[in-house]
């Protein structure tokens, strides 16, 4: 009888707290020459620039990747009024920037809660959303523009504390698909204004909770000591 995993091929589901600029697909590449894992997979994107919640899963536990990308995600950050980017983070270089000194609080709040229950949104055009076969942020990369077509989202929570404006902390949960950078660029929209994304860190994922990922060499360390 065919044994149900091998070492090289065992079922888990792994939480690691990814490092800021490295890919997801890094991690993956990472865990699978550092442990041979001959199947291992991601559930669900963050951006090189985003730090937080990666779940990963090997051998038969993939199968389940789909039911881990469909569940509620909480993110923190921070954004910043009065500047934009192209990709709405700090991954390309400030191309405007705006009085800040009219906002208030309420007003940011008001804007907030605009962005909160069931919306419409438009992916960043530097994201990872396919338009004719290719991601939409080898286009951007290359200044070509697309036609972007909006989806259907729900942010049950977009909680902003506005201590260190115009450096705005954010905490966000909300369902799959969901782009944290398109609610910045979109807030800022609101304010007649412009924001771009400081940082982001994903802190849960369904019942998955950042407090109890591992560190990619602590994962590595403690798996080879199996």
């Amino acid at each position: 009888m065919k044994p149900e995993t091998t070492k090289t091929d065992p079922a888990l589901v792994i939480l690691i707290d990814k490092p800021l600029e490295w890919t997801s697909f890094d991690v993956v590449k990472k865990l699978r020459w550092a442990c041979k894992f001959k199947k291992i997979g991601h559930a669900g994107t963050l951006d090189p620039l985003a730090t937080g919640l990666l779940i990963l899963c090997t051998g038969k536990k993939t199968k389940e990747i789909d039911s881990y990308q469909a569940q509620e995600k909480e993110y923190t950050g921070t954004l910043v009024l009065g500047k934009t980017t192209p990709s709405v983070d700090l991954e390309t270089e400030f191309d405007a920037e705006f009085d800040v000194s009219d906002i208030t609080p309420d007003q940011i709040q008001k804007a907030a809660e605009q962005l909160t229950g069931t919306i419409e949104q438009i992916p960043p055009i530097y994201s990872a959303v396919r338009v004719n076969g290719e991601r939409l942020y080898e286009k951007a990369r290359r200044g070509e523009t697309a036609e972007i077509k909006s989806r259907t989202v729900t942010v049950s929570a977009f909680e902003v504390g506005t201590n260190r404006f115009p450096e705005v902390d954010f905490r966000i949960v909300c369902s799959k698909g969901t782009y944290i950078r398109s609610l910045v660029r979109d807030l800022g929209l609101l304010l007649n204004n412009g924001a771009y994304m400081q940082s982001l860190r994903r802190t849960r994922i369904g019942n998955f909770r950042i407090e109890d990922a591992d560190t990619i060499e602590s994962f590595i360390d403690r798996y080879k000591l199996q």
